[in-house]
């Protein structure tokens, strides 16, 4: 058995075993509905087919080209989020290529865009 321990939460005097006593255990998170469409990124119809078309016939970032710059693609983005609509999903008019750095920037934008949608600042 475990030594008792203080709680891992700043100031609670409560000895446990462990970590946090059960006022401050932290709460799982919910498993969000995007985590069950995440899974088809490593379908075959999108690793073998279509991620690579879209690379073929677009090469370079298309955000990097909008400001006159050439950097090679390495992301293939999804220019409207599908949140899980598959037609969306496999929509070639719907994929763009980008450099990881302008993906990750879109994707940081979309999410803070969302959370303050929800209230969520």
């Amino acid at each position: 058995m475990k030594p008792l321990r203080p709680c891992r939460h700043p100031g609670c005097p409560a000895l446990t075993r462990e970590g946090y006593c059960p006022k401050h255990k932290p709460k799982r998170a919910e498993r969000r509905a995007s985590v069950e469409y995440h899974g088809w990124y490593n379908l075959p119809v999108w690793t073998d087919d279509l991620r690579p078309a879209q690379l073929l016939r677009e090469p370079w970032c298309r955000e990097c080209a909008r400001h006159g710059v050439r950097t090679r693609a390495t992301v293939v983005d999804h220019v409207t989020p599908h949140r899980g609509d598959w037609q969306l999903f496999i929509d070639p008019a719907n994929h763009q290529s980008l450099c990881k750095r302008c993906h990750d920037r879109k994707t940081a934008r979309e999410q803070a865009e969302e959370r303050k949608k929800r209230g969520h600042f």
